[in-house]
């Protein structure tokens, strides 16, 4: 009610100003003009954005009958008020028609994609132009000029409208896109509004709004509800209106779905891209889960059941040892005998030639690592995590080659969060709520730091000149002579030109009976909601194009609003866009040195203001330069990591009984020795690969190193304490005891050895560049490190041993020691801690049944938490914790508005050039419904599932609108340029000739018409007269062969923000599969190359291309380094199958723990991650191997005597030589200042070390106290007769003095050969060893 009263009231207020005002249209009645010809221009207007069309003369007199020409051009620019031949009567005279074709031309040009808005927007233009009733509905309310017997001249009237049919009109047209800006043609016809609060009333007031630089005249449009009427005889226009999902059925066709909500198809909501992988068709993670699970109940139960068996045949049948012996017990000690035997004579033939040996090994790792001086260190994190093979990988090589590669970014997000906000009553939009960041003093100082950085100049060395920004930037509408104008140069100061005197700009306006003052907010408000505005609505007249020519959209100027009120934006945003160039080219440099200078200067920048503003700032060069920066500054800290463990070596390998002897006694060289061992191990495998071509990475020189350390260490542990703790037989040579030694530890060292270097080669078969590499280079590193061992380092022990033996300082060898103390012969504390304290607890009846309780819960809780594991690498973790890019990372995650672009590529072998080829790739009229612009506008519907939020930009629309008669395409008539191409920027009456005749159906050239027609549209400037040009937007997006066949074109859409790599992840799958769908539609297009396809192309593919199927890839690849563990163990160890199945799942089961512990710690699954899982499968094998085969080869009479004697001297000798070394040197990575290290090099080693540590020396050795292989039967028949031979032989000789070994100082191993029996804690078994 209150409604009606007051239209009632604003209509009774009209009616009254009519009947008071001057009438110059007295008579309102049907056939009635109120107008009629031209009288001239406006004289109350100055100027315009374009040549304004002529107004009309003042003439309330009946219609004209028009005929012949007149009637004609009536027909054909106002069709709908053509009545026939004889009956048409108008109010318009042919230079109207004229006049009004040519100012419709420009609204045309935007509109034309749909021929309903176009067929209503001219149809509203003719009516008020020309209608033989325009007296019923319009009202002239002002007149300028006159006598001297001209008729005074039009400048002001009122249109009065039924309001459902400007609706109706308006709805026709609100849906209608351009393709080239991806926004609504409305939004640049609503003025102020934009498209977002732009209604019917409002796109009319725009058009009849002189102040926009287009309108001749004033229009007042009025909106009459059904019931209202204008009076004194008026009625208001309601004429049919053609809806924009409806053909005229004259050759027209209905408007397309982008165009036209209501000719779209029902669109379901897709479901989401299934990011899990599968296992046949079962979730991978729950089928893996099953798999694990069955494997241990199957394991269990065989083990169990073989246990039971054979404890059942004992029971019932105790047979003679010699009958007990199996084919399996004689394999596995014919294989342990010839492995101990040839080690044995190799290791005492090298102790012999100590010297030579040396010599040799020096030679061939010098020779390797010479290698090195050819080595190619790869950085760029394309070639390192992308597979040259990749399709990620193919399709940007493609685009390369066929585009320039995309633009360089250098970007400054500006915040002011103490600045308090303010409240501004615009003229235009009422109250406004501004924020602090939009206050004039900001955006001066914005201003400065613009026009700073713009006008930076670096010196080139290589030039021998400056470097401007002109030299380098992107400049879209001059691209081969750009100015510094021309830059494309984003920020919100571009809405004012970059113009300080512009910016500060006032004036008083009155509007609606109400006068303000007007400055740059008001101007900001206009250009925000319509940024394609070339003269706003204010009285301040300014344009909000930028100054290189196109359009700042205002998610590009600020950030942090919310829907459409930019007023409250909480960030500046500021983007320099250079171009890009190939590796290699000159002007690459070029461009990274004035980013440099441009990193400097806003630091500085930063630096003035901080306490006032928070600037965020990055350049394209930034991530290289900081990771790069942190490679320099945390090298150091790998340098103190592995000096740490080179220490821990150097001394931990003495053994130390008195302090008068810890000169002669350490063995700080042998330790520098077998450190120099594995370093040369390393730098021959890189020299080697570099002979080869194979490039390194800094991933190699990190983790290599600490890898074979940990495996070398181990080795070099196991067989220095395995020579402490053996005696020298009576008369047996020091040359014979070294061998001997090696010969009980060398088969185990080549068990480990072994089963990680082929583990490591079978690794090389992933795709990944950068894990393959790592792979290669460490299982030759590995090979390499053993035969050094076994060579190079007993080559060393040799010399040392003599040393040692001679009472020679251990630096100095050549200084001899006063008389010494002989050594102490007691045991080192590690080992009586292992005997006296761990052992017994760890194998405690009671301590027996928890452990595997413990273990099996935390192999539960792994397999739940490896489920759920996050996938990908943030970029901000490859970033120091002090680097200025994690502000930037966080500000662009929290204040930018939309995502990164994304090109959909079409390859060679599609015909754009036919008709088919164009309506399946174009989506105006016409254009097939499912066509690929089509599907991905309908994909933006759903962001949430597709990852798109703004629809591709099409070159063949527009191309289309660009050929439909207009001031776009034209060709000269007559002169010297007959029949050439006639830009729209030249008037002359020579170029009255359009490209296309006039047709009512869908503009389509012929394929000698596209190929003319195309290199003009791509170097044509869009201006004010044709907006259609394509230099700015397409100039790059099509590729043309010498034949003017098109070799590739790209359609740009734009992302949704993504925040992580997940969503990066998810986004490139999404449109993989969309561009998979519209590739096999376009395939059914006549004359489509079967090999044809459209990719998706963004320039973070490559990157995250890798975690679409990393997860599969690392499963595979960790099986297959685990299967050579299970293969190698059996066959070293005999066939022995339960030892080999159970040194497998223990290793399992720390990779599942490992994966477990890393969703609970916050480490994320990658690459990088999965080269330390592979690096955890090779230590696992030294943790639980070494221990394994000492359990299989120990002679005890039972399987918890066995467990004792490994655990005592072979897990003490793995604590010693994995764990001792690996975790000094892990706990010095956790000072490292990126969290790329201090996530994946100290978090994950620590955990595979710890999960390692606790499953290698806790938890194995309970297994195999319970399920372990039973002794060998074969191995103890040996070992009895060896002990009736010794017996025999010291019955004989009783009276030979015992042997003293001055090179044992802790205890005295005699193992396999030696039955002494004796022992110093009733808890180590009674035979086999003596202290």
């Amino acid at each position: 009610m209150a409604e009606a009263g007051l239209r009632g009231w604003l209509l009774w207020a009209l009616v009254l100003h009519l009947a008071q005002g001057t009438l110059y249209t007295p008579i309102h009645q049907p056939g009635y003009c109120a107008f009629y010809d031209e009288c001239g221009k406006n004289p109350e207007l100055s100027g315009g954005l374009a040549p304004l069309s002529n107004v009309s003369c003042l003439s309330n007199t009946p219609a004209i009958h028009i005929t012949g020409h007149h009637l004609a051009l009536l027909q054909r620019i106002c069709p709908r008020l053509y009545s026939g031949p004889n009956t048409t009567y108008a109010c318009c005279s042919p230079r109207q028609l004229v006049s009004l074709e040519v100012s419709l031309a420009v609204t045309k040009a935007l509109l034309t994609r749909c021929p309903a808005c176009t067929d209503n927007f001219v149809n509203l233009h003719c009516h008020n132009t020309c209608s033989p009733d325009q007296s019923l509905f319009i009202n002239v309310t002002r007149v300028a000029g006159g006598g001297g017997g001209r008729p005074p001249a039009v400048v002001a009237y009122e249109a009065f409208y039924q309001s459902s049919f400007a609706q109706r009109t308006y709805d026709s047209c609100s849906q209608v896109r351009i393709p080239s800006a991806a926004t609504l043609a409305v939004g640049t016809m609503c003025g102020v509004y934009g498209s977002a609060l732009c209604n019917a009333q409002r796109w009319l007031n725009f058009q009849g709004d002189t102040g926009n630089g287009l309108a001749p005249l004033d229009i007042t449009f009025h909106l009459l509800e059904p019931g209202q009427v204008p009076g004194s005889g008026m009625q208001p226009l309601n004429t049919d209106i053609r809806p924009c999902n409806e053909s005229q059925g004259n050759g027209t066709v209905a408007c397309s779905c982008q165009d036209c909500a209501a000719s779209c198809p029902v669109i379901a909501r897709p479901q989401a891209l299934d990011a899990t992988f599968y296992l046949g068709r079962m979730a991978g993670g729950l089928a893996l889960v099953i798999i694990l699970c069955s494997a241990l109940a199957l394991l269990t139960a065989f083990l169990v059941g073989t246990r039971l068996a054979s404890a059942r045949r004992r029971r019932d049948k105790m047979p003679a040892p010699k009958a007990g012996v199996s084919l399996s017990d004689r394999l596995s000690l014919s294989t342990h005998t010839v492995l101990s035997q040839c080690f044995q004579g190799w290791g005492t033939w090298v102790a012999s030639w100590p010297l030579t040996i040396l010599l040799l090994c020096i030679a061939v790792v010098v020779a390797l690592s010479g290698g090195l001086a050819f080595v190619e260190l790869t950085t760029d994190p394309v070639e390192l995590w992308s597979a040259p093979s990749s399709q990620a990988r193919s399709e940007k090589a493609f685009h390369d080659q066929h585009f320039d590669p995309f633009f360089r970014t250098n970007q400054v997000i500006l915040r002011a969060p103490n600045q308090p906000g303010y409240h501004y009553d615009s003229l235009l939009l009422g109250p406004k709520n501004f924020s602090g960041i939009l206050a004039s003093d900001i955006l001066l100082e914005l201003l400065d730091l613009q026009e700073t950085l713009q006008h930076l100049q670096v010196w080139s060395p290589a030039e021998q000149r400056n470097i401007s920004l002109q030299d380098i930037c992107f400049a879209p509408l001059n691209p081969r002579n750009a100015g510094l104008s021309d830059c494309c140069v984003n920020s919100l100061l571009q809405y004012f030109q970059n113009n300080r005197t512009r910016f500060l700009l006032t004036a008083n306006q009155t509007l609606m009976g109400r006068t303000s003052q007007v400055d740059w907010r008001d101007h900001f408000l206009y250009c925000a909601n319509a940024p394609l505005t070339f003269k706003d609505g204010t009285a301040l007249a300014l344009s909000c194009m930028a100054d290189y020519g196109g359009p700042v959209f205002p998610f590009l100027a600020v950030g942090g609003y919310r829907g459409k009120d930019y007023s409250e934006a909480e960030a500046l945003i500021m983007t320099f866009s250079l171009n890009n160039y190939a590796p290699g080219d000159p002007r690459l440099a070029q461009a990274k040195l004035w980013e440099a200078a441009f990193l400097e200067h806003v630091k500085a920048f930063q630096q003035r203001s901080a306490g006032r503003f928070q600037v965020a700032f990055m350049a394209e060069r930034s991530l290289e330069d900081e990771i790069n920066r942190t490679t320099a500054q945390d090298l150091p800290i790998f340098g103190v990591s592995y000096i740490v463990i080179f220490l821990y070596i150097s001394l931990a390998l003495g053994s130390y009984s008195s302090w008068r002897r810890v000169l002669v006694d350490s063995k700080v060289t042998l330790g520098l020795g077998g450190v120099a061992v594995v370093l040369g191990a390393v730098t021959a495998a890189m020299g080697f690969f570099s002979y080869l071509g194979v490039p390194s990475s800094l991933v190699i020189l990190q983790v290599v190193p600490f890898l074979v350390l940990a495996v070398g260490a181990d080795n070099i542990f196991i067989f220095v304490l395995e020579y402490q703790r053996l005696p020298r037989r009576p008369g047996e040579r020091r040359e014979e005891h070294i061998g001997r030694a090696l010969g009980r530890v060398a088969p185990s060292m080549l068990l480990c050895s072994l089963s990680e270097a082929i583990c490591f080669f079978l690794g090389a078969l992933t795709p990944m560049p950068a894990v393959r590499t790592f792979a290669l280079t460490s299982g030759f590193a590995i090979v390499l490190d053993f035969l050094l061992q076994v060579s190079a380092f007993v080559a060393l022990f040799s010399l040392d041993s003599r040393r040692q033996e001679a009472s020679r300082l251990d630096v100095c060898p050549c200084i001899g020691a006063p008389k010494l103390p002989p050594p102490d012969q007691s045991e080192g504390l590690l080992l009586r801690f292992f005997c006296k304290f761990y052992v017994p607890l760890l194998l405690h009846r009671v301590t027996r049944v928890v452990v595997p309780l413990l273990f099996m819960g935390l192999f539960g809780v792994g397999l739940y938490f490896m489920c759920h594991i996050s996938v990908g690498l943030d970029q901000e973790l490859a970033l120091p914790k002090d680097s200025y890019l994690l502000d930037y990372f966080f500000n662009l995650n929290h204040y930018f508005e939309v995502g990164a672009p994304v090109y959909f590529v079409t390859t060679g072998g599609y015909n754009f050039s036919s008709e088919a080829g164009m309506n399946a790739i174009c989506s105006s009229a016409g254009c097939d419904s499912y066509s690929l612009t089509q599907k991905i506008q309908y994909a933006t519907e759903f962001p949430e599932e597709s990852y798109l939020a703004i629809p591709a930009s099409s070159w063949v629309d527009d191309f289309i609108d660009w050929l439909t008669p207009s001031s776009c395409c034209r060709l000269y008539a007559f002169g010297a340029h007959k029949g050439e191409f006639c830009p729209s920027t030249i008037n002359s009456l020579a170029c009255l000739k359009n490209c296309m005749n006039f047709t009512l159906g869908p503009i389509r050239p012929s394929e000698e018409q596209f190929h003319e027609y195309l290199p003009w549209f791509l170097s044509d400037p869009p201006n004010i007269q044709c907006p259609k040009g394509g230099l700015a937007a397409y100039n790059t997006s099509v590729h043309l062969g010498p034949n003017g066949q098109i070799l590739a074109s790209r359609f740009m859409a734009y992302h949704k923000p993504l925040r992580n790599s997940q969503d990066y992840t998810e986004a490139l799958r999404a449109s993989r599969a969309l561009a998979a769908n519209i590739t096999a539609y376009l395939r059914q297009v006549p004359g489509t190359d079967p090999a044809f396809e459209v990719f998706p192309y963004t320039i973070t593919n490559v990157f995250y291309e890798q975690y679409l199927n990393v997860v599969p890839e690392g499963l595979f690849m960790l099986a297959i380094c685990l299967l050579p563990t299970f293969i190698v163990c059996c066959l070293l160890l005999g066939m022995d199958l339960r030892s080999g199945l159970l040194n497998l799942f223990s290793i399992i089961m720390i990779l599942v723990d490992t994966v477990g512990f890393m969703a609970l710690w916050g480490i994320s699954y990658n690459a990088v991650s999965l080269i330390n899982l592979v690096t955890a499968v090779g230590i696992s094998v030294e943790f639980v191997s070494h221990i394994t085969r000492a359990f299989a080869v120990s002679t005890q009479p039972t399987r918890l005597e066995r467990a004792k004697e490994a655990t005592v001297f072979m897990g003490s000798a793995v604590f010693a030589g994995v764990a001792m070394t690996n975790l000094p040197g892990i706990l010095v990575l956790g000072l490292a200042k990126a969290q790329l290290i201090q996530i994946f090099f100290f978090r994950l080693n620590l955990l595979i070390t710890v999960l390692g540590l606790l499953h290698g020396l806790v938890f194995l050795p309970v297994v195999l106290s319970y399920l372990g292989p039973d002794v060998n039967a074969a191995l103890m028949l040996e070992q009895k007769q060896m002990e009736e031979a010794a017996r025999a032989r010291m019955a004989s000789c009783p009276s030979h003095p015992g042997a003293t070994s001055t090179a044992s100082s802790t205890y005295i191993n005699y193992g396999f050969e030696h039955p002494a029996k004796s022992g110093l804690d009733s808890s180590l078994p009674h035979s086999g060893h003596e202290f």
